[in-house]
């Protein structure tokens, strides 16, 4: 890592605790804060405004991963979460709660460094492809829009494809604008003269 990560770490138990910090310490890392109580999560983890988070637990409850859920979604951020024990449905209900790495009984300071480094990477793709398939929603809009446009202007000036494209890019072109922000006025003016 080229800069120091601000890092929490999320444990009652002090001695485990104290494992997660020595590994980060060993590992370079010297902004660590520890959250020893999980009430009000969200709030302290705001406060803290960190890079990663580590979460230690003995067995992950149900209200551990809602608040999970809660913070992946209202501060994304890598996640990795060591449980003593668990069971498939556990581990589902962590990545789906944007857990980024899940770690079962494997809490010793000399992993903790690619750990992280894991977990960060697993974050950084997964955040990557969400970036991808929001772009690719976006376009599949767009070109749906810009389909149902060119149809609405073909019909009311009784022109080609080619022609009602041409058009459209035209008037992109003249407002400066993008053809897809014509296609939902052209779209949004034939509902309203319906």
């Amino acid at each position: 890592m080229d800069r120091d990560l601000r890092i929490v770490v999320i444990d009652k138990n002090p001695l485990r605790a104290a494992i997660l910090e020595d590994g980060l310490r060993e590992a370079g890392h010297l902004s660590v804060v520890r959250i020893d109580d999980t009430m009000d999560l969200l709030d302290r983890i705001r406060g803290v405004d960190p890079d990663v988070i580590l979460i230690d637990l003995e067995s992950p409850s149900r209200d551990i991963l809602e608040q999970m859920f809660q913070v992946s979604r209202t501060v994304a951020r890598p996640v990795a979460m060591f449980v003593d024990q668990s069971d498939s449905a556990m581990i589902d209900a962590a990545i789906d709660a944007g857990v980024s790495a899940y770690i079962v009984d494997g809490l010793r300071k000399e992993r903790v460094k690619p750990i992280l480094d894991t977990t960060i990477s697993r974050f950084n793709a997964f955040a990557r492809l969400k970036d991808e398939l929001e772009r690719t929603k976006s376009q599949l809009e767009d070109r749906k829009a810009i389909d149902r446009a060119k149809a609405l202007v073909m019909r009311a000036k009784s022109i080609s494809e080619e022609q009602a494209y041409a058009l459209m890019r035209k008037a992109a072109m003249n407002e400066n604008k993008k053809i897809a922000d014509i296609a939902r006025s052209i779209i949004t003016a034939a509902e309203l003269l319906r």
